[in-house]
């Protein structure tokens, strides 16, 4: 099985750059790695690079499921996870700018303010 590539540091500046453009100053990103289901049928994990950072109350993580491909989602807890509502993206710049827009309108449809993350609900 071929072992998916870590991103590069040309992935990481399309990042890094979105983030800080959406925030308006530097957020750390932080590399980890995931195990994913790439395939719905199959129930072996795959392990992924992932880069994750937290901003305002939310997790974002964006995972490399292969070369030039891509899954996004964020989360406030285990009970509160958002995707964008597209499964995979080939173009990281379009991955990252969705998944912070889906999120921002989510922050605005729920009146968060800055800091603010939604109650656990039980």
């Amino acid at each position: 099985m071929n072992q998916i590539p870590d991103f590069s540091e040309t992935e990481l500046w399309v990042i890094r750059s979105a983030v800080n453009q959406r925030y308006g100053r530097h957020v750390e990103l932080q590399m980890a790695d995931t195990e994913l289901r790439l395939e719905p049928s199959v129930t072996e994990l795959i392990t992924c690079p992932a880069v994750f950072w937290a901003e305002r109350g939310a997790n974002f993580v964006v995972c490399k499921i292969g070369e030039g491909r891509y899954r996004s989602q964020f989360f406030y807890s285990i009970r509160e996870q958002y995707g964008t509502g597209r499964e995979t993206y080939d173009d990281l710049a379009e991955c990252v700018t969705i998944l912070l827009q889906v999120q921002s309108d989510h922050e605005r449809d729920k009146g968060l303010q800055a800091g603010d993350h939604p109650a656990d609900s039980g």
